[in-house]
C-alpha cells in the first residue's frame, strides 16, 4: 500500500468530514413522512439496516444513527438465483471508507468467476481476489481482460450462452438478404457472381457470429510489440534494441454486432481476421502480440 505525505491526511479527514456533514444537512431537510421512502430510493443502506433505526425518536439522534450506518464498509445482496451482489467502501489507513464511492461484485456461486465494477483504489483488487477465492473455496479467481459496461453480456461470454437472448439494446438484426441494388441492363454473368459471392459472405459470417444477437461490448484494444524487420541493410531502426509498440483500438456502442455487419455491407472481406472474431470465445478484449 502506498504511504502518503502527512499533508494528505488532514485533507483526506476534512473531506471525509465534509461528506458526511452534507449527508447529515440533507437528511435533516427530509420530512419524517418521507424518510423510510426516500432512504430505500436511494440504496445506500439495505434493509435490514433500515430495520435496525428506531423512525420514532427525535430528528437529531436519528440523523447521527443513520450517518453511522453508512460507514459499514461492506453489504451483501441476493439480486438473483446463484448470484450475490456485494457492495463494498473501500479506505486505507489514512482514511475512512469512502460510502458514497463504493465498487461492487457480482459473484455467481458454485462457480470461479466474480464480475467486479471499476475502483479507484486498485491496489486493492488483490485483497479482494483473496477474499473472494477463499469465500467461494476455488483455488484461484483468474483475472481476465474482459471489460463492458452490460453485465448480462458478460456473463454471456464467460458462460458460453451466446445462443440465449440477453439485452442488447438496439442491437442490429440478424444479417437479411438485401437487395443487390444492380442496373437492370447490367450483364447477367455479373449479378450470377455477385450472388454467388454475396452468399458466400453470408454464409461465413453466419458460421463466425451465427445468427443470435451478440454479446455488448464497447471496444477491443490491441497492443502490439514487434522488433523491426527489413530486408534492407542498415537504417536506424534496424539497430533499435528496443521492440516497436503501438495501440489499435476500435470502438462502437455495439462492437461485436458492428464486426458482424462489415463483410455483408461490403467493408471488409470475408472472413474478418481471428483477432477481431475470437473475442467472445477467448473471453477478452484486450490483446496484446508480441514476437513468437
Amino acid at each position: 500500500m502506498r504511504r502518503e505525505p502527512a499533508g494528505d491526511v488532514g485533507r483526506a479527514k476534512e473531506m471525509d468530514e465534509t461528506v458526511s456533514e452534507f449527508f447529515r444537512r440533507t437528511i435533516l431537510k427530509i420530512p419524517m413522512t418521507e424518510m423510510m421512502t426516500i432512504l430505500k430510493t436511494w440504496n445506500v443502506l439495505s434493509e435490514n439496516q433500515l430495520q435496525t433505526v428506531n423512525f420514532r425518536q427525535r430528528k437529531e439522534p436519528l440523523v447521527q444513527d443513520l450517518v453511522l450506518l453508512c460507514e459499514v464498509t461492506v453489504s451483501f445482496r441476493d439480486a438473483e438465483e446463484n448470484a450475490v451482489w456485494i457492495r463494498i467502501a473501500w479506505g486505507t489507513q489514512y482514511r475512512k471508507p469512502n460510502q458514497y464511492k463504493p465498487a461492487y461484485v457480482v459473484y455467481y456461486s458454485q462457480t470461479p468467476y466474480a464480475f467486479t465494477s471499476s475502483s479507484q483504489l486498485k491496489s486493492n483488487l488483490p485483497l479482494l481476489g483473496q477474499a473472494l477465492t477463499i469465500a467461494s473455496k476455488h483455488h484461484q479467481i483468474v483475472k481476465m481482460d474482459l471489460r463492458s459496461r452490460y453485465l448480462d453480456s458478460l456473463k454471456a461470454i464467460v458462460f458460453k450462452q451466446y445462443n440465449q437472448t440477453f439485452e442488447t439494446h438496439n442491437s442490429t438484426t440478424p444479417l437479411q438478404e438485401r437487395s443487390l441494388g444492380l442496373d437492370i441492363n447490367m450483364d447477367s454473368r455479373i449479378i450470377h457472381e455477385n450472388k454467388i459471392e454475396k452468399e458466400r459472405v453470408q454464409r461465413v459470417t453466419q458460421e463466425i457470429f451465427g445468427d443470435y444477437p451478440q454479446p455488448r461490448l464497447e471496444f477491443a484494444q490491441y497492443k502490439l510489440e514487434t522488433k523491426f524487420k527489413s530486408d534492407l541493410n542498415g537504417g536506424i531502426l534496424a539497430e533499435r534494441e528496443e521492440p516497436l509498440r503501438c495501440l489499435v483500438k476500435f470502438s462502437s456502442p455495439h462492437l461485436l454486432e458492428a464486426l458482424k455487419s462489415l463483410a455483408p455491407a461490403g467493408i471488409a472481406d470475408a472472413p474478418l481476421s481471428p483477432l477481431l472474431t475470437c473475442i467472445p470465445n477467448k473471453g477478452m478484449n484486450y490483446f496484446k502480440i508480441r514476437d513468437k
